[in-house]
Order: C-alpha cells, then structure tokens, then sequence
C-alpha cells in the first residue's frame, strides 16, 4: 500500500513532504545537510536568545542606579498622596527584573528549541519561529518602549527569519501533502 521506495534517502522523503524512516537500535541515522543559510539562522536565533538575556543583566548591574533615580523622583514628588514608600520602590525594581529574566529565559529556550527542530527540516518550527519573532517584536518594541536589547534580538530574529525563507532553501522545509498515505 505504500507508495514509498526502499532506496530513498530521507532527504527525497522530505521533499515529498513524508517523514524520515524510523531508525531503529544499532543502526546509525543517516546524515543529511544542512543548507547552509539555515545553519547560519540557527546560530542567529542562539543570539536572538541570548541579545534578550543582556538586557535584564544590564538592569541588574545597574540595579541600584534604578532604584536611586525612582527614589529621587519620589522625593521630588509635590503632592503627598503620590509619594511612595521607598520599600516598594526597591520591592517593585526587584519584581521588575524577575520579570524580565524569566521572560527571557523563556523566549530563548523557545527560540533554541524551535532552532534545532528547524535545523532538522520540520516546517512547523519555522512557523512557530515566525511567531515568536513577531511576539517579540510587537510585545518588546510597543509594551517596553523599544528597549535597546529587545530591538537589538528583532533585528537579529528578522535576519534569522529571512535565511529561513530564502527560495534557495524551500526543498529544505517540504509542504506537507494534503493526501493521507
């Protein structure tokens, strides 16, 4: 019932949108290349993660220069009712930069994860990349001002995203069939 060959390479496999065979225990799997362009996105989205990282790095070195500002303006503050009590001002710089890091944390395992699967071929992890970026993009340049590292990630995710659909390695990402085997 098959319409599938026994000497096919999993590469030809992929491009008609089927998956690998499966590799079964003390055989070796087979080693296809990696376009190149999605080698070098692969690499990008590693930085992706780690130029979102930086920034609540950064905020934590400067900590204290943070926490001085907010204090400063508190201080100039003229009407009583908006002053705020310095213990919620240290409370709320601390929040803020939990906040961040698990966020980024969050984002670069995701773009790590979803890299390597795109790496290896599967289209959705492309999808689910454009995703992210654009989540990235929109929720980090609007909801946190254009902070110098979230613009810093999108303009590497972007990149990492066009070598991922460059036509030279469309046969790399097959289009699934609409016909069930």
């Amino acid at each position: 019932m098959s319409d599938s060959k026994a000497d096919e390479t999993d590469d030809e496999r992929r491009k008609r949108g089927r998956a690998p065979d499966p590799i079964l225990p003390g055989q070796e799997a087979p080693k296809h290349v990696v376009p190149k362009p999605v080698a070098i996105s692969f690499w990008l989205w590693i930085a992706t993660g780690l130029a979102l990282l930086s920034g609540p790095l950064y905020l934590l070195l400067g900590r204290q220069s943070v926490i001085d500002e907010y204090s400063r303006q508190n201080a100039a503050q003229a009407d009583p009712a908006l002053k705020v009590d310095p213990v919620r001002i240290v409370e709320g710089v601390d929040a803020l930069i939990r906040n961040l890091f698990v966020g980024a944390i969050t984002f670069a395992v995701l773009f790590a994860l979803f890299a390597y699967k795109a790496r290896e071929g599967t289209r959705s992890a492309r999808t689910v990349l454009t995703g992210l970026a654009l989540f990235l993009a929109l929720v980090g340049l609007f909801l946190l001002g254009g902070a110098f590292f979230v613009v810093i990630a999108t303009l590497i995710a972007v990149i990492a995203l066009i070598l991922m659909y460059l036509p030279s390695v469309a046969d790399y990402f097959p289009k699934a069939g609409r016909e069930l085997p």
